[in-house]
């Protein structure tokens, strides 16, 4: 049996977000907020949605991509403190083989100006032809989608 070949990376995100903490965690934490930003391919159906966001809970997605293949996401949360941190692992698949593993740290902290500062550390190891520089692309495109996400509910909430 070939196994895939592993490639381990570590990336750090850092990202200044509107609002306060509580504010941006609820992007994190509520199932409705946080499709708003993590949602990033709307040509592909979703067959499976599950959101239990709790210390020992789990998140999973299933999608048909628009060329009929199958990818999988499933995170288990270890840490949950509101307002402050997140700690969850997570593996990604697509067409059956895995992707990816990895262990992902999301830190809320004062930004000052009623901004927080969210620095995301993710520990992943690679399998087979899966590559950091793409990983790193999309995450930055989703948090900027998520600077987007809460500048929008602040804008219409006041």
């Amino acid at each position: 049996m070939n196994l895939p070949s592993i490639e381990h990376s570590t990336f750090v995100i850092e990202r200044e977000l509107p609002g306060n903490a509580a504010h941006a965690f609820r992007f994190w934490s509520d199932a409705k907020l946080k499709a708003l930003w993590n949602s990033c391919h709307p040509d592909w159906t979703v067959l499976e949605d599950i959101f239990d966001f709790r210390p020992g809970g789990s998140e999973t997605k299933r999608w048909r991509t628009a060329e009929g293949h199958e990818q999988t996401f499933a995170a288990h949360f270890f840490e949950i403190v509101p307002e402050r941190r997140i700690i969850y692992a997570y593996h990604m698949g697509f067409r059956g083989q895995a992707l990816s593993a990895s262990l992902a740290t999301v830190e809320f902290a004062p930004a000052g100006g009623g901004r927080t500062r969210m620095t995301f550390t993710e520990q992943i190891a690679f399998l087979g032809e899966a590559n950091a520089r793409q990983r790193i692309a999309g995450t930055e495109q989703g948090f900027d989608r998520l600077i987007e996400a809460i500048a929008k509910d602040l804008t219409e909430v006041h």
